[in-house]
């Protein structure tokens, strides 16, 4: 599937939809897709800047898992063009990005940490 096919994020609560929807497809591209091109992706000890890092990030995450579950989204905290963005995943991780509006006004991650680990008890 193209750049151009592919539904953009018209809103920042969008783009965790969005990534669910294409990694349980397994595109890697349209995975990328939902990141601005110097974006920030942590996930635990892994950091991967920009297109290129994160498109090798999710292309291994993919060919070790096929399931992701649909996170429970909380509503984006707004400030004009910026937006935090939360997900709650089934394990009681948390998922925090940074969403930027776009020119074109549609919404990309500039920073993705993903899987903040829930406190232990």
């Amino acid at each position: 599937m193209s750049d151009q096919t592919r539904e953009p994020a018209r809103a920042p609560e969008d783009l965790a939809v969005l990534f669910n929807q294409r990694a349980n497809a397994g595109d890697v591209e349209g995975l990328v897709a939902l990141y601005e091109p110097e974006a920030v992706l942590a996930a635990g000890r892994v950091v991967a800047t920009g297109h290129a890092e994160i498109r090798s990030f999710y292309a291994d995450l993919l060919a070790r898992k096929s399931d992701f579950p649909a996170p429970e989204t909380l509503p984006p905290l707004r400030n004009g063009p910026l937006a935090l963005t939360f997900a709650r995943l089934p394990n009681g991780a948390l998922s925090v990005e940074a969403a930027r509006e776009q020119a074109d006004g549609t919404w990309l991650w500039a920073i993705d940490q993903l899987k903040i680990a829930p406190p232990k008890s």
